[in-house]
């Protein structure tokens, strides 16, 4: 029998006065840095260093500095099966949307929706699935339908009603390039994205997006330590204007800087050829403080929760759709 995969979605500021939520992705970016002590003080600086950012990049017709300002929403995607809510009514992705408010007319610019991306899903298979499969390999692989489930799930929720009812083009994602790979710089420049670079085979992050739908091209945008992925389903340089490419930089290139710190907040830019170092050592820290081996500890932490309450128990529904369901990407 068949069964009717549905999506629900609900959206929340993320500002200062942001507090996750009980049901709130945990290791997502945003809902690290919204806890502790220095909670709102972490929240303040690291808008301030989106907007600082952004208005370096959107430079023209704004010579203080302080025309544009970002304001961004947490974008929480729920399965429903049948009209049950999966995993105890537990987001299965969490995206952020960014807007773009113009001080000088007062407009309210829609933004790029997606940007950061955290995926129950996505945590099991890396998490829980990849480690489980190469425990005690003498040589790392991956399963043969390694991320074929989550890949088809994106795409039905991106092809859906409720996200063309929600936002009017495409996601993009934004994330760190891969520390296993060497990158080499092109002669291809873009006014915003800045320097695209070119890898001679992908990283298995880009492999497991490319079954999401996604294309996936790297930039170092002007005045970055390093380049940025950007993974893509249409045209990054033409379906989107510069103002909106420059709200996601800005997001990223921000949270990049205090996550991996190594990478994007290093005292020397990428050269020709470059491969990113999570030990490199020349680097300043931001004033934004990160825990990132919690982060990790939770991700496993969340593949098991993924793994009980909503992989298992749907296990045959799941095989059952994932064989049959079909996508215009």
């Amino acid at each position: 029998m068949s069964r009717d995969f549905t999506f629900s979605i609900k959206s929340i500021s993320f500002d200062e006065d942001y507090r996750p939520s009980d049901n709130t992705r945990i290791t997502t970016n945003f809902a690290n840095l919204a806890r502790g002590t220095s909670r709102q003080e972490n929240l303040r600086n690291t808008f301030r260093m989106i907007d600082n950012r952004f208005n370096a990049l959107a430079h023209w017709d704004n010579p203080k500095g302080d025309r544009y300002t970002v304001e961004l929403e947490i974008i929480s995607v729920e399965l429903n099966i049948d009209g049950e809510t999966s995993g105890n009514a537990l987001p299965l992705i969490e995206i952020l949307k960014t807007n773009i408010v113009d001080r000088k007319t007062g407009e309210r610019i829609d933004g790029i929706v997606g940007n950061n991306f955290s995926s129950y899903v996505r945590d099991y298979d890396f998490s829980v699935l990849l480690l489980e499969h190469n425990k005690d390999q003498a040589k790392f692989s991956t399963p043969e339908d390694f991320g074929d489930l989550h890949g088809k799930l994106f795409k039905f929720f991106v092809n859906s009603s409720t996200y063309k009812e929600y936002f009017k083009k495409p996601p993009v994602i934004c994330l760190s390039v891969s520390s296993s790979k060497v990158y080499h710089r092109t002669e291809n420049q873009h006014p915003v994205l800045g320097v695209e670079y070119l890898q001679d085979e992908y990283s298995l992050t880009d492999e497991y997006f490319k079954k999401m739908g996604m294309k996936v091209r790297y930039f170092m945008p002007p005045n970055s330590a390093a380049p940025l992925a950007f993974y893509f389903t249409g045209d990054l340089l033409g379906d989107y204007t510069n103002l909106e490419l420059i709200g996601t930089i800005s997001t990223m290139d921000t949270f990049q800087k205090i996550y991996r710190p190594e990478i994007y907040n290093a005292n020397s830019a990428a050269g020709k050829s470059y491969q990113p170092s999570l030990k490199h050592q020349d680097y300043s820290l931001t004033r934004i403080v990160y825990d990132r081996e919690e982060r990790s500890r939770l991700a496993v932490e969340q593949g098991r929760f993924v793994e009980e309450h909503f992989i298992k128990p749907y296990q045959s529904v799941l095989a059952q759709w994932s064989a049959t369901a079909r996508f215009d990407q």
